[in-house]
């Protein structure tokens, strides 16, 4: 009898399915989606910049490309491509400037505001770690870059094609307008300007902003802004230099190598580049050092830090 009720329990047990292993990247992928679903204004205001614009642009599209497309042939051939380039840099500086700012208050606001309305005690009763948290929220400043360039992409081509539409029509040449463009050999090299400055090189700063929001209780924009003041009068005013300030110009104002070919706007970043030197920058490596070290103290701080 004993046989048999053994002989019954292991059948049992093996028709029983074996419990999921949880997949390591699964929490970091669905952190990320929490991260868009709770933030959606992060994407939204850029879409609606760039929506803003391409409205404008629609509007006046048929007599500004006539009336820049005629003065542009008056010109020399490096005014001719500034004057038709124009609209597209305005475009892609608007997108740009735009993203920049909503990343720092996502920085700022991404481990202070779950302090702030006690959602922390929730988020840290689910399996999902620190270190899992933290990085999925360092991980949206990069995707942020990257969503950019495609809003930017998108963007121009359409004022690419409409004002194709409108050259066609009154019968100018619309391969004078794609070869002054360049479009995807531009866009190749707005790509590697928001990879390599704004996500690389702006790397301790977006690691700053998210220990400043680990840490502050209140106020995090001011308490990211007032210590780096309080260093540079502090250092002016005890040994009378600068040392502080201009690191912090060099950081902020990009890295001057020959990487960079800048010519006029934010399109004339690209047309040549080297990674190789960009990589050999030691600017580079110093930041991402210093961002890590950030990282790790928001990682410790939100482990023992309470809500506010």
């Amino acid at each position: 009898m004993n046989t048999e009720s053994n002989v019954a329990r292991e059948a049992l047990d093996s028709q029983q399915a074996a419990p999921a292993v949880m997949s390591v990247t699964r929490p970091f992928y669905w952190s990320i989606r929490r991260e868009l679903w709770e933030n959606r204004w992060i994407y939204i205001a850029p879409l609606a910049v760039a929506a803003v614009f391409l409205f404008g642009f629609l509007v006046t599209a048929g007599h500004h490309v006539r009336t820049q497309m005629r003065a542009a042939l008056t010109v020399d051939p490096g005014k001719q491509r500034a004057a038709i380039l124009l609209p597209y840099e305005i475009a892609a500086g608007l997108i740009m400037v735009t993203v920049f700012i909503l990343t720092v208050f996502y920085c700022l606001e991404a481990l202070h505001s779950e302090r702030r309305d006690r959602s922390i005690l929730f988020w840290k009763s689910l399996p999902v770690s620190d270190i899992t948290t933290v990085l999925s929220k360092a991980t949206i400043p990069c995707a942020l870059q990257l969503f950019a360039f495609a809003l930017t992409f998108v963007t121009q081509f359409i004022m690419l094609l409409l004002s194709s539409a409108v050259l066609a029509g009154s019968g100018l040449s619309v391969a004078t307008l794609w070869n002054q463009v360049a479009f995807y050999s531009t866009s190749l090299g707005l790509l590697y300007h928001l990879v390599t400055v704004h996500i690389l090189w702006y790397a301790p700063i977006y690691g700053w902003l998210l220990l400043v929001s680990a840490w502050a209780r209140r106020a995090p924009f001011l308490w990211a802004v007032l210590p780096p003041v309080a260093i540079i009068f502090l250092e002016k005013l005890v040994f009378d230099t600068t040392y502080f300030a201009a690191l912090l110009q060099y950081r902020f104002s990009g890295p001057e190598t020959p990487s960079f070919n800048r010519g006029s706007g934010s399109m004339g970043y690209m047309t040549h580049f080297n990674l190789g030197n960009f990589l050999a920058t030691p600017g580079l490596w110093m930041g991402l050092v210093v961002a890590a070290a950030f990282l790790f103290a928001a990682i410790r701080l939100r482990r023992h830090r309470g809500p506010n």
